[in-house]
């Protein structure tokens, strides 16, 4: 039998790019998603797609021994800092709960290869810049917490003593994903999205009266948060590096997934105001409790072990991909009102 991927949370924002990209490098896909924030059209075509919970033991057992998986990517997640402060256990059940389910569900199916969307959350607020894998893991919140429990929960199934099944794992530390595939056929659809560059787009385009700067006295440049965005065709590109690497006997390992390169909340408002012509209004506020001054991929040690190649390492490319797609979007939501 032909060997399959399944994808959790593959109908989602960097799921879905995830799964064209595997559908176009001919890999067989199985996505598995209950729409808690995903979307049917988003998945292509040549995927199974089943509507179910990831953490669902009995269902992705099943999954993974009639479709043949030798690879799990877990995306299925929330990721909403600030809904992690004041519903704790939420995600505690979705992210940390149900990876451990999925896990299990790896090992009563004897799959043993595992590709995990974590964060640059682990990090807290990281002592150093950029922060290396070796960075102390201080998380401040529950959605960083609930991450980081589920990478020590693969590192304990990874050095189990005398154990045949041989488990192994890729962690990938997102850092801020933004953009969109370059057709426009999907993006970040996410239903009140908080990420900055989606919010500078939709004020751009009216759909927001002002787009907020979270503190300007920071021991920056220029004052405001300094952070490390990524185009999300190459965040995408790098799980088929990370499966290819597993598949090729590859050791357990953490990284980071960035580009190495800050941009400022300014630059990436100034930035927005070009690709979009439009002048919309900024407004400046205190900073939040517990945003970083800065936070940076070191991602060396990404491109010494996946042969990695990103392609969109530019800020207003991400930008405007980011912008058509809101338009565009804007308008098909419209139309289906």
């Amino acid at each position: 039998m032909t060997k399959s991927v399944l994808l959790t949370g593959g109908a989602g924002y960097i799921g879905s790019h995830t799964c064209h990209q595997l559908i176009e490098a001919n890999e067989k896909v199985v996505v598995i998603d209950n729409f808690y924030s995903g979307h049917r059209w988003a998945v292509p075509d040549e995927a199974t797609l089943v509507e179910g919970d990831a953490g669902d033991i009995e269902l992705t057992s099943q999954l993974m021994r009639e479709h043949g998986v030798d690879t799990v990517i877990h995306f299925a997640g929330h990721i909403v800092v600030p809904e992690s402060v004041t519903d704790p256990l939420k995600y505690y059940r979705n992210n940390t709960q149900n990876s451990r389910n999925l896990l299990q569900a790896c090992i009563n199916s004897g799959v043993d290869q595992f590709v995990f969307s974590s964060t640059a959350a682990v990090y807290g607020i990281p002592e150093q810049q950029p922060a290396t894998e070796q960075t102390n893991t201080v998380p401040i919140n529950a959605y960083g917490r609930s991450k980081l429990m589920t990478e020590w929960m693969m590192q304990d199934l990874a050095n189990r003593p005398n154990i045949e099944d041989n488990f192994r794992f890729i962690a990938l530390r997102y850092f801020n994903v933004a953009g969109a595939r370059a057709d426009l056929s999907i993006g970040q659809a996410t239903p009140e999205a908080t990420h900055l560059i989606k919010v500078a787009c939709q004020t751009a385009l009216g759909l927001r009266n002002s787009v907020s700067i979270f503190g300007t006295d920071y021991p920056t440049p220029d004052g405001t948060g300094v952070r490390d965005y990524i185009h999300v065709e190459d965040l995408a590109s790098a799980h088929l590096s990370a499966l290819n690497y597993l598949r090729q006997g590859g050791d357990s390992t953490i990284m980071n997934c960035g580009y190495g390169q800050g941009y400022s909340v300014r630059d990436v408002m100034q930035t927005v105001r070009k690709v979009s012509g439009v002048d919309f209004k900024i407004i400046e506020t205190p900073r939040r409790a517990g945003d970083p001054p800065e936070l940076i991929a070191d991602n060396r040690l990404i491109h010494q072990t996946l042969d990695w190649k990103i392609q969109y390492q530019d800020l207003e490319v991400i930008c405007q991909t980011a912008y058509d797609w809101e338009e565009k979007w804007a308008r098909v939501r419209n139309k289906s009102r």
